[in-house]
C-alpha cells in the first residue's frame, strides 16, 4: 500500500489529500455540532444548517489550504513549520465560515465555528503527521503507542538504523530533526552528561547517561553513536571518543560548526569521526592580526587550489575577505570541485568576493606570468606539488621538474609581477630526506633561500619569461617558507586508504610496526601557514609544532575500534580486521624530522618557530639546476642522485634508484637496478 501511494503522480497524491481533507472538513463540523448540541438537539433541528455550512466550509477551506501551501510539502518530509500552516489555514477558513454563515443568516450557534477551527486543526494535524510516519515505515500501533513502544528492542523491525546521539542540545535536537527524513539512520535515545536530563524524553528519545550506554544498547537496540557537539573542545571530543570506544559500536559525528555556518556542511550529514578528535591536541586561537595582515582587501592566489592542503587555502582566505581569490589548478575535476564549494560559501555567507579559476600548471612560466599580471597579485600561497613519496621515487623527472622547477618558475613570475609575499609549503620530509620528494622540497626551499639573499636578480631560464639573458631584475618579493607533517585526511594520506580497508573487511596495512608521523588537522595546518607567512621578513623557514609522533599501527587499531568492530590478530583470532605488515616502501623511513640543525627560535606564536637553515647562493644554486635539468633530459638519474647528495644536506637515499625510465648504461633499467 505505502509503494502504490509513493508511486503515484503528483497530481495524483494532491487529489487525494483533497479527498482526505474535504471529509476531514465535514467529520470536523460535524463534531463541531454534536459537540455543542448533542444528538437530541442537532438532528430535529439543525440538521439543514448542518449541511449548509459543510457546503460553505468545503468552498472555503479547500481553495484556502490549497494557497496556504498545505499541499506542496511532501508528508514524510515535512518539518514543524508545517503545524504552523496548518493552524494559519483553519484559522483563516473559521474566519471566513463564520463570515458566510452570519452573511446569509444561517441558524448556527456562535461556539460551532470555533469548535469547527480547534477540530479541523486537530484533525488536519494527526493526519498529517499519522500518514508521515507510515510512509517512512511506521506501524499505526508503533505511532500510537510511540512513549512506550519505540524504546524497546523490537523496535529494530522499523526502517533505519538505530542510533544513538550523544549530546541532546540544540545541535542534537537538530540532528535529530534532520533524521527524521532519513531512510538511513532512526534516532532511538539520546547520551548527555547533564544530569538534569537523565531519564527526561527530548523528541520522542530518552536521554541516558554516558555511564549507562551498556542499559541504552539493550533497550533500544541502537547500533551507532553520532556525535553532536560541534561546538566542544578537540580535548573534550577526545574525552567522549575514548569513552565511548569500549562499548565497541561504530562512532559517527554531524559537522563542524564553522562548516555548517560556512554552508560547506548541513546537519544531517553523518561523517565518520573525525580522527583528529582521537591523536590531536586542542587547537591554539589564531592571532587576528597575523591571519588577517596578508589577505583582507588584498588579491590572494592559491597554487594547487584543488588539492587537500590548496583547498583549504582557499577556505581560509576567503572568509577573511580579500579583494579576490586566485585559484590555480592543473586538474580540471579538482578547480572545478572547490570552485563550486567556494561559490556556495560566497552565497551563504552573503560575500562578495570574485573567484578566479584558473586552469594552469606551475611549470608554464608564460601562464604563471600572465595571471599575476593580469590579477595583480599580492599575496601567493604556493601549494602545488607533487607529495607521494613512493610514486615520486619511481617518477624522479617529474618529481624534480614539478617541485622544484616548479616553485622557481612560479617565484620568479611572483618576481616580475611584483607580488608582495609567497608562501612555500613545505613538508618535515625535506628534512634530511631519504627520497627524492624530500630531497626535490628542500631544494625549492633553497630556491627560495638564495632568492631572499638577492634584491636583484638575473632569471633562470629567462627566454622562458620573454626576457633577455643578463637582465636584472629588481627583486621586491617576501619569500617565506612553512614547513610541517602529515594532514589528517589528506589525499595522500593513510586515513582514506585505512578507512577504505576497514570498509572492506581489511586487511589494514602498515609498512613497519615502529614507523611513526607527525599529524596535523587540515584546518589547523592551513590557519597556521597563514600566520607564519605573515611573521615572515624574508627567507625564513616556519616549523609548526606537530605535537607527539604518533605510531601509524596504532592509529590504524584506533580507527579499526571507531568503525565498531575488533581487531584480529593472536591474541584475538575472532576478531574482525587483521593488520598486516607489508614492509618500508622505496625512500619511505621510519621517523621524520621537522629542523635539520639546532639552530632554531621561537615567535609570538606559540605553535611556530623559526628555523635558520644553511643556504646556497643564486647565481650557485643556478649552475646546480642546470646540471640537474641535463640530467633529467636522458634519464641518467644516477647523475641527479650524486647532485642531490652534493647539494642537499642530509640527503641518505635509503633504496635504489626505482625510476621507471632509468637508463642504466647499454640497457632500460628496472625497477630493481642498481645506481
Amino acid at each position: 500500500m505505502r509503494e502504490k501511494l509513493l508511486r503515484l503522480s503528483r497530481n495524483q497524491k494532491t487529489l487525494t489529500m483533497l479527498a482526505v481533507d474535504l471529509l476531514i472538513v465535514w467529520l470536523a463540523l460535524f463534531g463541531a455540532f454534536y459537540l455543542r448540541l448533542g444528538y437530541k438537539d442537532f438532528v430535529p433541528h439543525y440538521l439543514n444548517s448542518f449541511y449548509i455550512s459543510g457546503l460553505l466550509a468545503s468552498v472555503i477551506s479547500l481553495p484556502v489550504f490549497y494557497f496556504l501551501g498545505l499541499y506542496r510539502a511532501l508528508l514524510r518530509y515535512m518539518g514543524q513549520h508545517v503545524s504552523f500552516i496548518i493552524l494559519r489555514a483553519s484559522f483563516l477558513s473559521f474566519l471566513m465560515l463564520t463570515v458566510a454563515i452570519t452573511l446569509l443568516g444561517v441558524p448556527v450557534p456562535r461556539s460551532v465555528p470555533v469548535l469547527y477551527w480547534l477540530l479541523s486543526a486537530l484533525f488536519l494535524g494527526v493526519s498529517r503527521y499519522g500518514v508521515r510516519f507510515w510512509l517512512r515505515g511506521f506501524r499505526f500501533r508503533d505511532i500510537l503507542f510511540a512513549p512506550i513502544k519505540l524504546p524497546q528492542a523490537k523496535s529494530h523491525e522499523l526502517r533505519g538504523q538505530p542510533v544513538a546521539v550523544y549530546g541532546a542540545g540544540e545541535a542534537g535536537n537538530q540532528l535529530v530533526e534532520a533524521l527524521e527524513h532519513s531512510r538511513e539512520f532512526r534516532p532511538v535515545a539520546f547520551i548527555d552528561d547533564d544530569v538534569r536530563l537523565r531519564g527526561r524524553t527530548i523528541a520522542g528519545c530518552r536521554v541516558f547517561a554516558p555511564d549507562a550506554l551498556d542499559r541504552l544498547i539493550l533497550q533500544t537496540g541502537a547500533q551507532e553513536v553520532l556525535l553532536a557537539v560541534p561546538s566542544a573542545s578537540r580535548q573534550r571530543r577526545r574525552e567522549i571518543v575514548r569513552h565511548l570506544e569500549t562499548f565497541g559500536l561504530p562512532i559517527k559525528t554531524m559537522p563542524g560548526i564553522q562548516d555548517l555556518a560556512s554552508g560547506r556542511a548541513r546537519v544531517q550529514e553523518i561523517m565518520e569521526v573525525d580522527i583528529g578528535d582521537v591523536l590531536s591536541r586542542d587547537e591554539v586561537a589564531p592571532i587576528a592580526e597575523l591571519v588577517e595582515q596578508d589577505i583582507v582587501d588584498q588579491v590572494v592566489m592559491v597554487t594547487g587550489a584543488g588539492g587537500s592542503i590548496g583547498s583549504e587555502m582557499a577556505r581560509q582566505a576567503l572568509v577573511r575577505k580579500p579583494k579576490m581569490l586566485v585559484l590555480l589548478e592543473h586538474s580540471e575535476f579538482n578547480l572545478y570541485t572547490i570552485d563550486q564549494e567556494l561559490q556556495s560559501s560566497i552565497r551563504t555567507l552573503g560575500l562578495d568576493i570574485p573567484v578566479i579559476s584558473v586552469l594552469g600548471s606551475i611549470n608554464d612560466p608564460v601562464r604563471l606570468l600572465d595571471v599575476m599580471n593580469t590579477y595583480q597579485v599580492d599575496t601567493l600561497y604556493h601549494a602545488a606539488a607533487y607529495k607521494h613519496v613512493p610514486l615520486v621515487q619511481y617518477n624522479v623527472s617529474q618529481g624534480l621538474r614539478n617541485n622544484v622547477l616548479g616553485t622557481l618558475y612560479t617565484a620568479q613570475a611572483a618576481i616580475l609581477a611584483g607580488v608582495k609575499q609567497f608562501v612555500l609549503i613545505s613538508t618535515d620530509k625535506a628534512v634530511r630526506p631519504t627520497n627524492v620528494m624530500g630531497a626535490s622540497k628542500r631544494l625549492a626551499e633553497m630556491v627560495l633561500q638564495a632568492l631572499s639573499n638577492e634584491q636583484e636578480i638575473r632569471l633562470f631560464q629567462p627566454e622562458l619569461f620573454g626576457s633577455t639573458p643578463g637582465t636584472v631584475i629588481p627583486n621586491n618579493t617576501r619569500f617565506t617558507m612553512v614547513r610541517f607533517g602529515n594532514v589528517l585526511g589528506s589525499s595522500g594520506s593513510v586515513i582514506p586508504l585505512f578507512r577504505e580497508q576497514i570498509r572492506t573487511g581489511g586487511p589494514v596495512t602498515v609498512t613497519h610496526p615502529e614507523i611513526n608521523r607527525y599529524f596535523m588537522t587540515i584546518p589547523e595546518a592551513a590557519q597556521l601557514v597563514i600566520q607564519a607567512g605573515a611573521m615572515g621578513q624574508g627567507g625564513d623557514v616556519f616549523v609548526l609544532d606537530m605535537g607527539e609522533p604518533v605510531k601509524i599501527v596504532d592509529l590504524a587499531k584506533r580507527m579499526i575500534s571507531l568503525s565498531g568492530l575488533s581487531l584480529k590478530d593472536e591474541l584475538h583470532p575472532d576478531g574482525d580486521i587483521e593488520i598486516r605488515f607489508s614492509g618500508l616502501r622505496p625512500g619511505e623511513k621510519l621517523y621524520e624530522e621537522l629542523l635539520i640543525g639546532d639552530n632554531v627560535e621561537g615567535t609570538i606564536h606559540p605553535r611556530i618557530s623559526r628555523a635558520f637553515e644553511e643556504l646556497l647562493a643564486w647565481e650557485h644554486l643556478k649552475v646546480v639546476l642546470s646540471e640537474m635539468i641535463e640530467s633529467l633530459k636522458e634519464h641518467r638519474y644516477s647523475i641527479t642522485r650524486e647532485l642531490l647528495l652534493r647539494y642537499v644536506k642530509g640527503y641518505a637515499p635509503s633504496s635504489k634508484v626505482v625510476d621507471w625510465l632509468y637508463r642504466h648504461p647499454g640497457h632500460w633499467a628496472v625497477k630493481d637496478e642498481v645506481s
